[in-house]
């Protein structure tokens, strides 16, 4: 079952690559595990540099209130250096643009 393995399926769309995210790990963690790029500062969700767009998933924080407006939540913004899988993901190559 998948659910008994301890990390997700996790994809950077379009064709940033996937990786294995961790379920006790963050999302930045997991990636540069993986040998991905994905910008990032200060890994405790306040500097805003990783905030990336979660297109399918789910993901967790430990923290009370990362440093996301209730409207870019709703957009489906994440910050993967303190976020967590609950399900595979897949998100937006922040260098796609």
């Amino acid at each position: 079952m998948h659910q008994d393995l301890p990390f997700f399926n996790a994809r950077i769309e379009p064709d940033g690559g996937s990786f294995d995210a961790w379920r006790e790990q963050s999302l930045l963690d997991s990636m540069e595990q993986g040998g991905l790029q994905w910008p990032s500062s200060c890994r405790s969700g306040s500097c805003r540099t990783c905030i990336g767009q979660l297109i399918s998933g789910q993901v967790r924080y430990e923290m009370d209130w990362p440093g996301l407006t209730a409207e870019e939540k709703a957009e489906g913004c994440i910050l993967p250096c303190v976020a967590y899988p609950v399900s595979d993901v897949v998100l937006k190559d922040p260098f796609a643009d």
